[in-house]
């Protein structure tokens, strides 16, 4: 970060990664790079009481309350950025996103639908490009998945080849390591005819994949001929039990999800996750046919709830850096960490 002065920082939903938001600009706040001025919630068991009393730690009061009065809010501390983590769906917060714009905020969003919004959302993604040019600020939703692991990082990872022929993507999570809404998400402890039940219902499963794949051949410049999607359980194969669910031997224990982009009939862009409790081992790769080839591997995978709270944090700064609009990771300069120091073991050992 290039200014003195620490970028004002308001969080608007404070879930367990809301929470995890909160902690981590407080934890550099102390380096004089963001400061967190002010807190957004509707939970009656949160409004009214101090951010450092949610996050379970033995530190002073900040001074930062809680309160459902976000354009109050909004309008008392005049925020440069807001980091947003209400929910997945691009319907269930236009009114919250217009309302930060509006007050003039830059807004890192975790709502996965936001991440690239132009197939499910077309109208919506032009009114809101529309308000953020308004305003003149600047409107992104990102996280770990969409915003890195199946979308950015597969991107990135063509920036050596001359020629790309396919991109293949694929993450395992083992979901018992990760936070209960999660688990929920994934259908972990309910019945397979459950699961049909969700399926049938649409908005379960994994949020993004679609705007993943669709981001990754915008980023290519590929003009998809369509896209095929399936969701699937995985069923565990013995009784599970986690901190947050029970899992009977032959029940659901997470899913199967895979999108492929097609054109000419070949399987060009290819995403695979498998998200689901009792998982043997997480792990993330990407593969990239080309010219040269890549071949990526992260062994035990990305921590999501730690690397969602990297990118909506980390993505904060580079606001500053972007013309006014709806953006995209493609459009963002390339996301890295702020505000920390290297360790003599793990830098000079």
């Amino acid at each position: 970060m290039s200014s003195s002065t620490p970028l004002r920082i308001v969080q608007y939903g404070l879930g367990p990664i809301g929470q995890a938001a909160a902690r981590s600009v407080l934890e550099k706040q102390t380096a004089g790079h963001v400061e967190l001025v002010g807190a957004i919630d509707v939970d009656p068991d949160k409004v009214g009481r101090d951010v450092s009393s949610l996050l379970d730690e033995r530190r002073p009061a900040t001074g930062v309350i809680v309160s459902d009065e976000a354009d109050t809010v909004l309008e008392e501390t005049e925020p440069d950025v807001v980091l947003h983590t209400t929910t997945s769906f691009l319907d269930g917060v236009g009114d919250q996103l217009m309302q930060c714009m509006e007050a003039g905020a830059d807004v890192v969003s975790s709502t996965e639908e936001l991440s690239f919004p132009y197939d499910r959302h077309p109208d919506r993604a032009s009114a809101l490009d529309q308000a953020a040019r308004d305003a003149g600020v600047v409107l992104v939703g990102t996280g770990v998945n969409p915003g890195y692991a199946m979308d950015t990082l597969p991107l990135t990872a063509t920036g050596v080849c001359t020629d790309v022929d396919a991109v293949h993507v694929q993450r395992v999570v083992d979901a018992g390591e990760r936070r209960g809404p999660l688990q929920k998400k994934v259908g972990a402890g309910i019945s397979t005819d459950a699961f049909k039940e969700k399926k049938a219902a649409g908005g379960f499963g994994h949020i993004g994949l679609r705007e993943s794949l669709l981001m990754v051949a915008r980023g290519l410049d590929w003009s998809l001929d369509s896209v095929e999607e399936t969701l699937d359980p995985v069923l565990a194969d013995q009784a599970i039990e986690t901190a947050h669910a029970s899992v009977d031997a032959g029940d659901v224990a997470g899913i199967h999800h895979a999108a492929a982009g097609i054109i000419d009939g070949t399987e060009c862009i290819t995403l695979d996750l498998k998200m689901y409790v009792g998982a043997d081992e997480s792990c993330d790769s990407v593969q990239v046919e080309g010219t040269p080839p890549m071949d990526l591997t992260v062994d035990g995978g990305i921590f999501g709830d730690t690397a969602t709270i990297g990118m909506l944090v980390n993505v904060a700064p580079l606001m500053e850096e972007v013309s006014p609009g709806l953006k995209t990771m493609m459009d963002l300069p390339v996301p890295r960490a702020f505000g920390t120091s290297p360790t003599l073991a793990g830098c000079c050992a």
